[in-house]
């Protein structure tokens, strides 16, 4: 019989196209064929949308470099313990099991944790892509007076903010992950 399919309207639920991303089959499928992402998936088992979505995001130079990857996927099947540098990055970290995936992420915690608006977040977060060193300082005094005025500890602020410069060159927003991600699925 003939079956018409209406590809911009599927589910995003079927478990037999995340067995085939879990399996490591996305030879062809945009962004998820090389050898590397073919392995990760692997590791990760997908098994709804938004673990394409943040696979999209981490498998880039950055969060590999970092091992923010194997951090994500070890927190998602439970082997290491979740955790948060401040209890403010809980909310903003959750869902990603604490570790930073997208721009949006490190926007918000520049402004929870050191009062950036949501406009000097986003400075912050182009200063640290095009990594230049005396905007990059700015920048860092900022964030580290805004959380100094909050009652955040100096060396939780230092080490929150190099976690952030470390991902923010490299990640990516979540809007543009998430449609990489459905193009797989559709794929």
């Amino acid at each position: 019989p003939d079956v018409e399919i209406d590809i911009d309207n599927i589910g995003l639920e079927d478990p037999a196209v995340y067995s085939v991303f879990a399996r490591g089959e996305t030879i062809g499928i945009f962004q998820f064929e090389s050898p590397g992402m073919r392995e990760y998936l692997r590791k990760l088992k997908p098994e709804k949308f938004v673990d394409l979505t943040v696979m999209n995001a981490l498998y880039r130079p950055g969060p590999l470099h970092s091992g923010m990857i194997d951090i994500y996927i070890d927190r998602k099947h439970g082997r290491v313990q979740v955790k948060y540098d401040h209890p403010v990055l809980e909310p903003i970290l959750k869902e990603t099991y604490g570790v930073m995936v997208y721009q949006e992420q490190v926007m918000q915690i520049a402004s929870e944790l050191a009062g950036f608006s949501l406009g000097e977040a986003d400075l912050l977060r182009r200063a640290m892509g095009k990594k230049k060193k005396s905007v990059m300082e700015a920048q860092k005094k900022k964030f580290l007076d805004g959380a100094k005025e909050r009652n955040v500890d100096l060396n939780k602020a230092k080490r929150i903010f190099e976690l952030m410069e470390q991902f923010a060159g490299y990640g990516f927003n979540k809007s543009h992950s998430t449609a990489y991600a459905l193009l797989a699925y559709q794929t």
